[in-house]
């Protein structure tokens, strides 16, 4: 199962393998593992502990010898929090630009949440030992537990609750009703059980992780890790995230990648260079929709990074203390009068049928554009989304079915099987607003919410898929 299902003795556990590259393995290298699990025929336990053997808790090399032959081999025990620590410090931020902000505006209140995932330590690390936070940065749930104190280390607006209440806002991302002045914090940070993804909140608002990596790539010149290379070379994201990242790409005149869900993709186009000796797409920026942001300066989605980069960029549009905040809705809105608002939902449906899932997936298949209803352009295309890797050359087919609209307007459905029982449906909706008539409804007041903006998109594509009538689901697990 995926690793980030909640743990503990009674709940799904899941492992992540990594290659030699520190990213996912590819799936030539996760088929030969599975061809090898079906010649098995015996294992052995080892009934001695490893802690009986030497101190893990102590960063080193350890020498031991093979009772049986006498060979020798090595184990080395690394402090990956210090390791990484050192990359961002010495490669990526400027730490000392965070904390002088950080420091000096006392009207900037930040709540970080660990979500008692393996966060902590690095949270910690960072905030406490290196920026050294004052009372205006609180940090919660920064203990690791094994079953994650009971709750689900999935960082958004549902099981984020006790985050997204604190921030002011509904379950849906709208504000609640208690007002912006009852609201004790600026920024908001949830991060995963292994801290690979994230959620960004500001005051009484929800950043979608759609428009999350766009913001991000808008604004990596406040990043030194982008600015020092000369700039932003290339950004990629996953199909099913919206189309928000393309806007900037197409701005800023830099490459753009639409890849399968997985970050195994994204790291494939990373290596492009250095171990494919192909094309090179670094310095760059990745992102998908289920709260996963990163960049080249490792090979997997980064909760932690993501935090760090949100609060550059703040830094950056903050340089004059004396002058009034500039928050996250302030330059999310800028971002949208500029590049447009990519409206955007996703439906989960958990824990279906099999079954189910199968027979909704088989008839979405068979619409075509003449078969679906227009919104308010007609229906162009209906297909299943396939990927040829430009690196390695593997094609990757039947990750998802796609009902387009000609103004780029979308719905997609996906099936997941990343829970241990059942299957999960992913129903993902996007329409986009123009620059000019973001600005015009922000200046009236009249700037519709997500919820609001995508009734019709919502009720069509619910009725296109039969979603209730073949799951026997009136309403989403998650709505995001």
């Amino acid at each position: 199962t995926a690793s980030h299902n909640s743990g503990g003795l009674k709940e799904d556990f899941g492992i992540k393998y990594n290659g030699s590259n520190g990213g996912p393995a590819p799936e030539k290298l996760t088929n030969v593992i599975f061809d090898a699990t079906t010649s098995i025929t015996s294992y052995k336990i080892a009934e001695q502990s490893l802690d009986d053997l030497w101190d893990i808790s102590v960063s080193g090399t350890t020498t031991f010898k093979n009772s049986t032959t006498g060979d020798a081999f090595e184990i080395e025990v690394i402090d990956p929090v210090e390791d990484y620590a050192k990359l961002l410090a010495s490669e990526v931020f400027d730490f000392e630009l965070i904390k002088k902000f950080l420091h000096s505006r006392s009207d900037f209140r930040v709540l970080v949440d660990g979500l008692s995932g393996i966060a902590g330590p690095y949270i910690q690390k960072v905030f406490v030992d290196i920026l050294q936070v004052g009372s205006n940065v609180v940090i919660e749930n920064s203990t690791p537990l094994a079953d994650f104190g009971g709750g689900h280390p999935d960082p958004n607006l549902t099981y984020a609750k006790n985050l997204v209440a604190k921030m002011g806002l509904n379950r849906d991302g709208t504000p609640a009703d208690n007002g912006s002045s009852a609201v004790s914090y600026d920024f908001g940070v949830a991060f995963d059980g292994d801290a690979d993804r994230n959620m960004i909140l500001g005051r009484q608002f929800f950043v979608s992780p759609s428009d999350s990596v766009a913001i991000i790539a808008a604004n990596a010149d406040a990043i030194p890790f982008f600015s020092r290379a000369g700039g932003l070379k290339a950004v990629a994201r996953s199909m099913p995230t919206s189309g928000a990242l393309d806007f900037v790409a197409k701005a800023k005149g830099i490459h753009l990648s639409e890849v399968p869900t997985g970050w195994k993709f994204f790291g494939n186009l990373m290596d492009s260079k250095v171990v494919y000796g192909k094309e090179d797409y670094t310095p760059m920026i990745c992102g998908e929709e289920s709260f996963g942001t990163g960049s080249n300066h490792v090979r997997e989605k980064d909760g932690l990074w993501a935090a760090l980069a949100w609060l550059s960029i703040i830094a950056a549009h903050n340089s004059d203390p004396s002058k009034p905040l500039v928050g996250v809705q302030q330059i999310v809105e800028k971002h949208w009068c500029t590049y447009g608002r990519n409206y955007y939902s996703r439906y989960d449906y958990e824990n279906i049928t099999s079954e189910a899932a199968a027979s909704v997936m088989k008839h979405v298949a068979t619409l075509t554009p003449a078969s679906v209803p227009a919104l308010s352009t007609p229906c162009v295309q209906c297909d299943s989304f396939s990927y040829t890797d430009p690196v390695d050359g593997s094609v990757t087919k039947n990750q998802g079915l796609r009902i387009i609209f000609e103004d780029q307007s979308r719905f997609v459905l996906r099936e997941s099987g990343t829970g241990s029982s059942g299957a999960t449906l992913r129903l993902y909706m996007e329409q986009y607003l123009a620059p000019s008539e973001v600005a015009k409804a922000l200046h009236s007041g009249s700037l519709l919410s997500t919820a609001k903006q995508l009734e019709s998109m919502v009720a069509l594509a619910l009725s296109q898929t039969k979603m209730e009538e073949l799951t026997g689901r009136s309403a989403p697990t998650v709505i995001t």
